[in-house]
């Protein structure tokens, strides 16, 4: 018997370096596959995001099928026209970034000429010289292959998309037959698909808010491009803890150099866009989540940072998402709940989820009982 526990008391640090040993190789392969697996990740956050309005629509009396093309359709045509416009407005930024260059340049000697009144020892022309502006050129052919890169991600997201949508139109049927108990695995999945999908779609329609207020307040402040600045908030709203700061360095520092604006207005902006975020990220988002979906401080920001490590500029992008996911994945598991406790924002999320499940079945019992 004492054999017995020793050996396992023994095992517990040959199953942790393991599962580090595990991890490690898990992380290092996905870092290497970034390029195969950023696309993968973008299709099948839209797919799940879009089986909602499929599932709609097939409420509704439509066909799976044809809801799946319904629901492509309007998606397609809608991210088509915003596009459009993005595009338009990034081609006049581009026209009159040299303007904005002039400006921005002469605001800064003259910020360096009054630091140097002011008796600190500062050389203008030293300064400058660090940061002159670079002839266009030399960035345009990056520019030009970027976007030609982004075009090319763009199309193989959008087929990878349609064909996860129609392929979940017999996942179910394909995983009865796979497993000779389907049940369980089939219920799993259902939770976790629900809990995602609930919380994509949460965060969508926050993102979305979002960039909609930016792109007024922007209107109403007069800075130019306020399309473009209003689609920056929306992508960089996934971005947690300093998202919303990147999303108004940009118009708040062009509405400072412009012509028609001013100190003044750039802080009336920038205040703008802290209430918006404020509100809607820490007082409208938790509201709409609930505890449950929540990360702590900590976790947000080390998923930001992990994420973007491995995974880029779009790993920054998802690093919530993709963390949530995770989380989800391991609350669905009894065996990995512990885990997800320890990814959440603290106990009053564990008692209330706790007490939600309570609420649940107390509500189906006195239902089976009626």
């Amino acid at each position: 018997m004492l054999r017995h526990n020793s050996d396992a008391h023994y095992s517990y640090p040959l199953k942790l370096t393991l599962a580090l040993a595990a991890l490690v190789v898990i992380i290092a392969g996905i870092r290497a596959g970034a390029g195969l697996i950023v696309p993968l990740l973008l299709a099948l956050f839209i797919a799940v995001i879009c089986t909602s309005p499929v599932n709609w629509l097939h409420r509704w009396g439509v066909s799976l099928r044809l809801a799946v093309l319904i629901t492509l359709l309007v998606i397609g045509g809608f991210l088509s026209l915003v596009g459009l416009l993005v595009v338009n407005s990034f081609g006049t930024f581009i026209q009159a970034l040299p303007g904005i260059e002039s400006r921005l340049y002469e605001r800064y000697l003259d910020l360096l000429d009054s630091m140097a009144s002011m008796g600190l020892a500062i050389d203008p022309d030293l300064l400058a010289g660090l940061v002159e502006v670079e002839d266009g050129s030399a960035w345009l052919p990056t520019l030009l292959g970027g976007l030609g890169n982004l075009f090319v991600q763009s199309v193989l997201i959008a087929l990878l998309v349609i064909f996860m949508l129609y392929e979940t139109l017999n996942f179910r049927a394909k995983v009865s037959l796979a497993l000779d108990d389907p049940a369980p695995s089939l219920q799993r999945f259902e939770e976790f698909s629900q809990t995602l999908k609930r919380y994509l779609a949460v965060k969508t329609v926050i993102s979305l808010v979002t960039g909609v207020l930016a792109w007024l307040a922007c209107v109403v402040m007069g800075v130019d491009f306020p399309l473009l600045w209003g689609v920056l908030a929306f992508a960089l709203n996934y971005i947690p803890n300093i998202g919303s700061a990147l999303a108004a360095f940009p118009p708040v520092l062009l509405l400072l150099v412009s012509q028609h604006g001013g100190v003044a207005d750039a802080f009336m902006l920038a205040m703008a866009y802290l209430v918006i975020n404020f509100t809607l990220g820490n007082l409208v988002e938790p509201r709409m989540m609930g505890r449950a979906l929540g990360l702590s401080t900590l976790v947000a920001f080390l998923s930001l940072v992990v994420w973007g490590w491995m995974l880029g500029v779009v790993g920054m992008l998802l690093s919530v998402v993709l963390t949530m996911t995770l989380k989800i994945a391991l609350d669905s598991h009894p065996q990995t709940r512990w885990i997800a406790y320890l990814l959440g924002p603290g106990k009053e999320s564990v008692v209330g989820t706790k007490g939600l499940k309570g609420v649940d079945q107390s509500v189906s019992e006195r239902d089976e009982i009626t």
